[in-house]
């Protein structure tokens, strides 16, 4: 359906020949969070600007594009019109392999993400970018809690769930904390963070990446392409694959690593159970026990945290106060209830093989663990060092047969559900007091549910019901 409240062509015709950005023909393909405010933004700043969404725009999407003035069209692409843009913005769930985007990349036509074009218009206002495997959205979280608490007037945007483009045009900050998928970093062209964060780099989303680990690696490292010297680049050293990748590539930012295994001179460290930072003038030390955020993934991310929080000034005292009273994010390891001694958790947001890793690594009671859903190419085997803390597993999924195959006579039970309320009745049966329930599925959740979140509250709602 194509909205008429706006003539697209005769808007387009009578500004095409203006000057710089004014009249500069841009087209938004997707019309959910992030393209909603690239076209509020590009109107904004004098584009002409048109959304296309082959499926169906939200209500509350549609009406601020009708409340703004801005021309738009559902459940179609009409190819012709769009292929005179000047730009395009393409939203970051859209593949490369898409069709109208190969027709786009054919005629010549640049494409940038919505952080590009929220990049362009952000004035003085400086970026904390956030990137990584797993970890983002609690780093992110973290930061802007940090930023918040030390007295920085900041947005919390990016993949997180908030449009960068829309904050910029709406509510601008001084500071932007800034959740960066591998997929927003591919059509960057000058973004630049005066802080990137690089938690760690594992496999994951491949089917994007020509199933070649080496084109994911490369977008990840694209947060620290545009940096220059005043900039900072927080990474993890014990990352492998990081360490490996720096080998080949020469930083001209400020690096500041951060390991558990062995004390680094300008960054951050475990060591005893007391994380020190050491970064220029600037020392703190604390308890891992004073920690908000246990486990010891979260250490990690805490880390990165705090360097986050030196590097752009914060001071020590508001760091340590960030830390101590930083609250969980629902749907990551998410305490739920305590049924007869045995712990439900949700990490519903585990969505891939290396996040369930990481859940295991931190769990210290034997585990019922419920997992399955749509694969994404997984390889299971990595879980088979923590095999002495599961006790069975639970499938949640409608295929569950690469699961039975990666554990039969590996654990002592497996058995196949397909709904929340099931999964967590078999588990109920299962578990002793001591047990956890721990719900991290390793897969996608669209074959039983809309989404991570609809899965997690419905594990949720299961519990409560016991």
């Amino acid at each position: 359906m194509i909205d008429n409240s706006v003539n697209i062509e005769s808007e387009y015709q009578a500004q095409s020949l203006a000057s710089g950005v004014e009249g500069r023909f841009l087209v938004v393909l997707g019309a959910a969070e992030s393209g909603i405010g690239a076209a509020i933004l590009g109107k904004q700043k004098g584009y002409t600007v048109f959304v296309s969404d082959g499926g169906k725009i939200k209500d509350n999407y549609k009406k601020e594009l009708v409340d703004k003035g801005i021309a738009f069209e559902e459940g179609q692409h009409s190819i012709e019109k769009i292929l005179m843009a000047d730009e395009v913005m393409k939203s970051p769930g859209i593949p490369e392999k898409n069709e109208l985007v190969k027709n786009i990349r054919a005629k010549g036509i640049p494409v940038i993400s919505e952080i590009e074009l929220a990049y362009r218009f952000k004035g003085d206002s400086k970026i904390i970018a956030i990137t990584g495997s797993n970890g983002k959205s609690t780093t992110t979280t973290l930061i802007h809690h940090m930023c918040i608490t030390g007295g920085l007037d900041c947005a919390l945007v990016g993949n997180i769930g908030y449009s960068f483009a829309k904050q910029v045009a709406e509510a601008p900050k001084r500071w932007y904390v800034a959740e960066i998928s591998s997929f927003q970093l591919d059509d960057i062209k000058t973004f630049r963070p005066d802080v990137a964060v690089l938690l760690n780099i594992t496999e994951d989303h491949l089917d994007r990446y020509e199933y070649k680990f080496e084109n994911y690696i490369n977008s990840k490292f694209r947060i620290i392409e545009n940096q220059q010297p005043d900039d900072y680049f927080i990474y993890c050293e014990d990352d492998e694959v990081i360490m490996q990748h720096l080998k080949n590539i020469s930083l001209l930012t400020n690096p500041m690593p951060f390991s558990m295994k062995h004390e680094v001179i300008n960054g951050a460290f475990i060591l005893n159970n007391e994380m020190v930072i050491k970064a220029s003038t600037e020392r703190i030390s604390m308890s891992i026990y004073d920690f908000a955020l246990k486990g010891k993934h979260n250490q990690y991310n805490t880390m990165a945290a705090g360097l986050a929080g030196v590097a752009v000034g914060i001071r020590k005292e508001k760091i340590r106060e960030a830390i101590i009273t930083a609250k969980g994010l629902e749907h990551r390891m998410e305490g739920v209830a305590v049924v007869r001694g045995v712990s439900y958790i949700n990490d519903s947001k585990a969505t891939n093989v290396n996040s369930t890793w990481f859940a295991l690594y931190s769990m210290e009671q034997p585990v019922i663990l419920i997992l399955g859903g749509l694969d994404k190419g997984n390889d299971y085997s990595i879980l088979y060092e923590f095999l002495d803390k599961i006790k069975a597993i639970v499938c949640l999924g409608v295929d569950n047969e690469k699961i039975h195959k990666a554990f039969e006579n590996r654990v002592p039970f497996i058995t196949d559900t397909h709904s929340a309320k099931e999964a967590v009745k078999t588990c109920y049966k299962l578990a002793e007091k001591g047990d956890a329930v721990l719900l991290s599925p390793a897969c996608a959740s669209f074959d039983l549910f809309k989404n991570y979140e609809d899965r997690g509250r419905q594990f949720k709602e299961a519990v409560k019901e016991l």
